[in-house]
């Protein structure tokens, strides 16, 4: 026997509670809930009725000692409802300082235990024998899974004595207990939705499971127009006092809880509803009212609520302040009795009137943790929907993008309508809209893209492999250096609806496109014979048209980037690089370049854009000694958006006096505006500022849940970039020849114990490759912190010696890649031939 393993006495001591009937104790007691232990333990012998003493008995403890039993008998837990709670075969051992209730032995008595947020709710079969008392009607038949707490011998006992027959469904079949199993998915999504939208962290699902019941309890069903609370109380639910979880309220405090003098309200967020009493329960976030402390959770019924505001997200706005004059609102008096179908409440005044409380099964059921929205580096505000930008001042312009989409569409013969064959069902389309920017940061054209909600679309069926390369920007700028270096033109041409010519294997069938429904046809659908942007495979089914027809025109692939294809023809030379629908030329002359350029027009409908001077958004600019890239009008538009302009300048992008650490207290400062900046620097960092790389990367570690400190080193970032918004890696006429440096800093003043690794190559006098990360091993050491920096440039220099020895411009064999490092012992370490512990 063991006494003391996954002890749950630091989250429950001092509240017990069992049920059915809520018999809920909230005075601080001796008695701890552990589902380590096997057998219960007390060590007040008057409490035993009845008791037999023994001898030679011992049990082991949870810090490896033994204790002696002393006899063993049966405790009544007695609650203040009256309820009483026996628990049999206890162990007497004086020398514990709690007594213990084991919960592996309840569990297999036909109980089951429920961790809430602040208390331990045990319940019992006896749940459903409670409903004969509110409806009047017997419980004939009881379908359950085959979790223990319903094969106990006392339960099958209980159904023999009142007649009722008990159904099990067979085992690892679900679909058996549908309805059960259906509604407990229909929680978890509403769970996982709620805790997404505001923010909040994870521990407090159980307050999300609560409001989720109580909403569903009063949404009408799909079988019956009424409410599950209609049906049960015979009058229609109000909904008056619903609220928006998660959002900002200013929750007015009692009087008898604050001074004359002061505040008289709190800041806190929305949790939900209390089942037993007309009050709104709340997560005080902000107070200046003592006994009324941040990070508690408290039953009031007056706030106002600021229902756009999700402050766990997005911070409290400063513009939003509550005035003592501002009059507060109130649950009004006539709000029903609520009925709660899945989780206790924590108030401490219970009602006559009795709560549902539904057996959750004991398979675990894990909300799938998405991580916040990703949030891309798009600066421009977009129509939204299809009626948004015919609705806008620039309806114009999108009624003529749109019909450019639908006459390359209808040329294309992507689709042609047809009745939906039984048994298939559509996925949906919706209409994209985006403007495209010119180098000043100008609008250069309005694009409107339909799109399939390939999302609908289920695998092995609709499709099959997805995936499809796409260039690096690493080879775009090793492709711009050595333009730069052997002075070479590079133009640049965009495919004009790419993904349409991909040739589909798959019968897909789509709903017709919002604005654009077939007169007289309204009824039929869409069957793409050619492949749709935002299908699963379009990009796959795109790669593999341009490839294969690219080959045939004669030119090679680089196996090391497979969107780089380069054609040799005589002394002429040229290379193309393939990012998605845009592709950039690069050649020795003018006439190889040209000719490609018919030969494209010939297969694809494509838009000659002359010389390149936007790629991806990054600005080439040329001038007589080289070729420079700048994303200088991006930078504008970051600090412009998130309110940089009258910042004060910062010399330095990272204050490396400074350490970071992880936020333990689980609120976040911010986190949807932080994430939404970090989105738009990692592109900036990866595109052309190695400079922002390190500081970026370490900020983007606590996107999560930023705290102050991280939102202060983030602020130095966007001040640092508003007084560089101008620099740009520039390319000359030097040799191309490649070099690398290696650097690592050990984990002094982290907060974990990874070190950081980091490495540049440059290439025509710029750098053409950089990164700055975690490293993924533990290092003990400065040396070995070095060699694993060391490591993962050798893999990067690997790889560009691959890309370059591909590409024919170049002078054949290529000479080794110099890599230079700054820690002396590593270097005589990797020169040396002596093999020792630390060089495994």
């Amino acid at each position: 026997m063991v006494v003391g393993g996954a002890s749950t006495s630091g989250a429950t001591e001092g509240y017990v509670s069992v049920q059915p009937k809520l018999l809920i104790i909230y005075e601080p007691c001796d008695w701890l809930i552990d589902t380590g232990a096997n057998v219960h333990v007390c060590a007040d012998k008057s409490l035993f009725v009845p008791y037999q003493a023994i001898t030679g008995r011992t049990v082991s403890m949870g810090n490896s000692s033994t204790a002696e039993v002393l006899g063993i008998g049966s405790v009544d837990l007695k609650f203040p409802s009256g309820r009483v709670l026996s628990l049999k075969r206890v162990h007497h051992i004086p020398t514990v300082r709690r007594n213990i209730i084991s919960g592996s032995v309840i569990v297999r008595e036909g109980y089951e235990l429920a961790f809430k947020f602040n208390k331990v709710v045990i319940q019992q079969f006896g749940i459903f024998v409670g409903k004969e008392t509110q409806t009047g009607k017997k419980l004939k038949r009881l379908r359950s899974d085959r979790g223990g707490e319903y094969e106990s011998s006392k339960f099958n006992e209980y159904c023999q004595t009142f007649g009722i027959i008990h159904e099990e469904t067979p085992p690892y079949s679900p679909s058996s207990n549908g309805v059960a199993e259906r509604k407990n998915r229909t929680f978890k999504d509403m769970i996982n939705g709620l805790l997404l939208t505001s923010g909040l962290p994870k521990y407090l699902w159980g307050e999300a499971l609560n409001t989720a019941c109580h909403i569903l309890n009063r949404v009408p069903l799909k079988r019956n127009t009424s409410t599950p609370f209609e049906l049960w109380k015979s009058r229609k639910p109000s909904l008056k006092y619903f609220r928006v979880w998660g959002c900002l309220a200013k929750v007015l405090v009692p009087e008898h809880k604050r001074k004359k003098l002061g505040p008289k309200t709190v800041d806190a967020v929305f949790l939900g509803y209390v089942e037993t009493s007309y009050a709104l329960r709340f997560l005080v976030i902000k107070s200046e009212i003592s006994g009324t402390e941040v990070n508690t959770i408290v039953e009031f019924r007056d706030a106002v609520f600021i229902e756009d505001v999700f402050p766990m997200k997005t911070g409290i706005p400063s513009s939003v302040s509550l005035d003592d004059s501002l009059a507060s609102t109130s649950i009004p008096e006539h709000v029903e009795k609520m009925t709660n179908v899945g989780v206790s409440p924590s108030s401490t005044s219970l009602t006559h009137e009795e709560l549902d409380e539904p057996r959750r099964s004991k398979r675990a059921r894990v909300v799938k943790d998405f991580e916040s929205d990703f949030v891309t580096y798009n600066i421009e505000d977009d129509p939204i929907t299809f009626k948004d930008a015919m609705a806008s001042s620039e309806a114009k312009q999108w009624k003529e993008a749109v019909k450019s989409e639908m006459d390359s569409i209808v040329s294309n013969g992507t689709w042609k309508l047809v009745d939906l064959p039984p048994g298939c069902t559509t996925i949906g389309c919706k209409w994209i809209f985006k403007k495209k920017l010119k180098p000043d940061g100008s609008v250069d054209k309005f694009k409107a893209r339909l799109v399939a909600k390939g999302f609908k679309q289920k695998e092995g069926i609709d499709y099959f492999d997805t995936y499809s390369p796409v260039a690096r920007l690493t080879t775009i700028r090793v492709l711009i250096a050595l333009a730069s270096v052997y002075s070479l033109p590079i133009h640049q041409m965009d495919v004009k609806t790419a993904f349409l010519y991909g040739e589909l294997e798959e019968e897909i069938y789509m709903d017709q496109p919002e604005g654009f429904v077939a007169h007289g046809n309204e009824r039929k659908v869409c069957k793409l014979v050619k492949s749709l942007y935002g299908l699963k495979q379009a990009p796959k089914q795109w790669h593999e048209k341009f490839d294969k027809t690219i080959l045939a025109f004669g030119f090679t692939v680089n196996e090391n980037d497979k969107c780089i294809y380069c054609k040799v023809k005589g002394d002429k030379i040229i290379i193309l690089c393939l990012y998605v629908d845009d592709i950039l030329l690069i050649g020795s002359c003018i006439e190889i370049i040209t000719e490609t350029k018919s030969f494209l027009k010939n297969k694809f409908e494509m838009k000659d854009m002359g010389e390149a001077d936007v790629i991806l958004g990054i600005k080439l600019i040329r001038s007589t000694d080289g070729i420079a890239i700048s994303q200088s009008h991006y930078v504008e538009k970051i600090i412009e958006k998130f309110g940089y302009q009258n910042s004060r300048i910062a010399k330095t992008p990272y204050d490396s006096s400074v350490a970071l650490f992880k936020n333990e207290s689980g609120i976040s400062v911010a986190q949807l505006r932080y994430s939404q900046i970090i989105g738009s620097l990692q592109y900036l960092a990866n595109g052309t500022r190695p400079d922002i790389s390190f500081s970026v990367s370490k900020l983007a570690r606590y996107t999560s849940c930023p705290d102050r400190t991280h939102w202060s080193a983030l602020d130095r970032v966007l001040r640092y970039l508003k007084g560089t918004v101008s620099l740009a890696i520039h390319y000359g006429r030097f040799p191309a020849i490649l070099e690398g440096y290696s650097d690592a800093s050990w984990i002094a003043k982290n907060s974990g114990s990874n070190g950081c690794s980091g490495y540049v190559f440059t290439l025509g006098g710029g750098v053409v490759s950089w990164k700055s990360a975690k490293q993924t091993l533990i290092t003990r050491s400065t040396f070995e912190a070095e060699l694993c920096a060391l490591d993962t440039t050798g893999t990067e220099a690997e790889w560009l010696f691959g890309l370059l020895s591909q590409l024919p411009i170049l002078s054949q064999p290529l000479p080794p890649i110099a890599v230079h490092c700054d820690s002396q012992t590593t270097i005589a370490k990797v020169r040396s031939r002596k093999y020792n512990q630390k060089t495994k």
